[in-house]
């Protein structure tokens, strides 16, 4: 989890991007590395497999003010999108503080969609990590092509939601990124359920890159208060 340097008084913080292969997380890493004012982010790192790359990268953003007079430093990470690099998956969510998952809009890329969700959950209950209760949100990337699944379909299929025990979150909670919508609703069979965020995105070009960014960065900035 986050990690506090008194020195420089800053807390680190880990977001890594997960999901299928070629899905958009390499993309949104690159958009975000050469957006960000030089003179506050490190070096990009590249991990080169026989499909995809592995990136990293920390910047200090100038607009999210302090927390405890501390200044706070994310360190983005993709994850390799081919199971069978799962190892890797693993050792790369160690530590980490919040969760985008990136998912591939194509109607033919489901349930490489849905095994990956699997895996996320999986590797992070391996950590006795809690994906529900933690900084998660996922973008629906990819929305331009024409061959996009609705997203009432991506949403049925990865964002379904989990039930809601606590009896003080029993209530609905709207969703301020889409009127109409809530994250925390009661089903009409009486059961509560929560959603992750949800955000639309053509990484490409850079729509809604940044708004993911900052979404998962308010969460974890929430967590840290």
């Amino acid at each position: 989890m986050s990690m506090i340097n008194y020195a420089s008084r800053e807390i680190n913080c880990k977001i890594v991007y997960y999901g299928p292969g070629l899905g958009g997380k390499t993309t949104n890493l690159e958009h975000v590395y050469g957006k960000v004012q030089p003179d506050t982010r490190g070096k990009l790192i590249s991990l080169a497999t026989e499909t995809e790359r592995t990136l990293f990268f920390d910047f200090l953003p100038v607009d999210l003010g302090t927390i405890r007079g501390f200044k706070t430093r994310f360190h983005l990470y993709t994850v390799p999108g081919q199971v069978y690099y799962n190892a890797s998956r693993k050792l790369i969510l160690k530590g980490v503080d919040g969760i985008v998952f990136v998912g591939d809009s194509q109607v033919e890329r489901m349930e490489a969609n849905q095994e990956a969700m699997q895996n996320l959950y999986d590797n992070m209950a391996e950590y006795g990590y809690d994906l529900t209760t933690m900084p998660f949100v996922i973008q629906y990337n990819k929305r331009d092509l024409p061959n996009a699944a609705s997203i009432r379909e991506l949403q049925a299929s990865l964002n379904p939601g989990w039930e809601v025990t606590e009896s003080t979150r029993m209530r609905p909670l709207a969703d301020p990124a889409h009127p109409g919508e809530r994250l925390i609703e009661q089903l009409p069979t009486g059961e509560w359920i929560e959603r992750a965020p949800y955000l639309e995105a053509v990484a490409v070009s850079g729509e809604g890159v940044f708004e993911t960014l900052r979404a998962v960065s308010k969460l974890v900035l929430k967590s840290l208060a």
